[in-house]
């Protein structure tokens, strides 16, 4: 890349940070970044991948050393002291003028009229850095909140040649300024809420390749996960997280490689697609997160089906889509007046089941006497019985003759007999 092309690209990015022993060995696990001494100057620590170096990692300066670390991006330029004099007739302010660095060109540090602090820089032709947010790059996206996005965006248009390529309206949060060269967007600008403020800053993206990876390692690592992972629009995911030492920072992965939730997520999507076509998908939101199977999709309409007649349009859906449904409807009313009847029935016979016990009562109750009487004429007669049986037995002993049966007057007919014969014997008797 020549000097000339590298106008308005992040050719370079620097951590500034309190620890960098603490930092080299965290971000590697984030990133799979490795870090090597820089070999001009062996206090230096350079970011290195596959491609190369593409960053640095020093300590703050003495004059930062209370404030807080950050990431600082670098943007090239052909004529580092031309832009920094045509920054500050913008309204930048210049934190470290132009520097020379001994076979590798110039820098200078500002701060553009909100606040936020960049770098540019211009290195020798054919010298190696950033390709602009091109996927596979290192960093794939670069971030800037500020206090007013539309004049930081004139100023590094002014600055740079950047341009609005898009926007996207977020709502509450405002709108967000998708920026780049020559119709590719790589770089976002949006206010920052003054009911949320946040820092006026640069927010440095690492491309990695599976953000739910990084986001992990990095809370494994001592860092503090702020957002994410989330699915932006495009289909891209990202993550912003805090490292130990305090820098903001953000990852950016072209999908997710974790199944599990993303692959979720498109289901409940896709849901709402099919039951359009039943007019009462709407009214039963519970089997819209069901999975699309066969099974649920035959069942999910079986519920809406009822609902129509709820609805004031509802009613030529019903006649059209289903009549067993309307025909089927009306049968529980029915059912339901039918009941009360036969339980009146029920009811009824309970009560005259009750009326006659009582009047059994009162009939066996005046019954009672006369069955009384009748078990005493059954006991005489049983004692009489038992009288006879008694003479009988008695009359067998003694030889005499068994009383012909006749009841009571063939017991005196008998009496009379037996007096008269004794009447006989006694006279008999005297008469010897």
């Amino acid at each position: 890349m020549s000097n000339a092309d590298i106008r308005g690209r992040f050719v370079w990015h620097e951590l500034m940070t309190t620890d960098t022993k603490a930092a080299s060995a965290f971000y590697p696990k984030v990133t799979a970044w490795k870090t090597q001494a820089w070999d001009k100057d062996p206090s230096y620590t350079l970011w290195v991948s596959g491609k190369g170096p593409f960053g640095g990692l020093r300590t703050l300066p003495d004059a930062e050393r209370g404030g807080r670390p950050y990431w600082l991006p670098y943007i090239g330029t052909p004529d580092v002291d031309a832009t920094l004099q045509a920054a500050q007739g913008l309204g930048a302010r210049v934190l470290m003028g132009a520097t020379e660095i001994p076979s590798a060109g110039r820098f200078a540090v500002l701060a553009d009229p909100q606040g936020a602090t960049f770098a540019i820089y211009g290195a020798p032709s054919g010298s190696q850095g950033d390709s602009g947010g091109s996927p596979g790059s290192d960093f794939s996206w670069h971030e800037l909140t500020t206090s007013d996005a539309v004049a930081a965006l004139r100023f590094y248009s002014e600055l740079f040649g950047w341009a609005e390529v898009a926007k996207h309206d977020m709502g509450p949060m405002g709108v967000y300024h998708l920026v780049g060269m020559q119709g590719v967007a790589s770089i976002g600008m949006f206010t920052s809420s003054p009911d949320k403020p946040m820092p006026t800053q640069w927010l440095c993206y690492a491309h990695v390749a599976d953000v739910d990876k990084s986001a992990n390692a990095a809370k494994a690592g001592g860092g503090k996960l702020v957002n994410g992972p989330m699915e932006v629009p495009g289909g891209t995911w990202i993550a912003h997280f805090i490292d130990p030492q305090g820098a903001v920072f953000a990852v950016h992965a072209d999908k997710r490689v974790t199944a599990a939730a993303p692959t979720a997520q498109p289901a409940k999507a896709a849901a709402p697609k099919s039951p359009p076509a039943a007019p009462a998908a709407k009214p039963s939101p519970p089997t819209l997160s069901a999975p699309a199977s066969a099974s649920a999709a035959t069942a999910a309409p079986a519920k809406p089906k009822s609902a129509p007649t709820v609805s004031a349009s509802a009613p030529v859906a019903a006649r059209s889509d289903k009549p067993a449904a309307a025909k089927t409807a009306p049968a529980p009313k029915p059912a339901a007046k039918k009941a009360p009847a036969k339980s009146a029935k029920k009811k009824a016979p309970a009560k005259e089941a009750a009326k006659k016990k009582v009047a059994k009562k009162k009939a066996a109750a005046k019954k009672r006497p006369q069955r009384k009487s009748k078990t005493a004429a059954k006991r005489a007669t049983r004692k009489s019985s038992t009288k006879r049986k008694a003479v009988k037995k008695r009359g067998k002993k003694s030889g005499r003759r068994r009383s012909p049966p006749g009841g009571f007057t063939a017991a005196k007919r008998f009496a009379v007999k037996q007096a008269d014969s004794l009447l006989k014997r006694l006279r008999g008797k005297k008469r010897r």
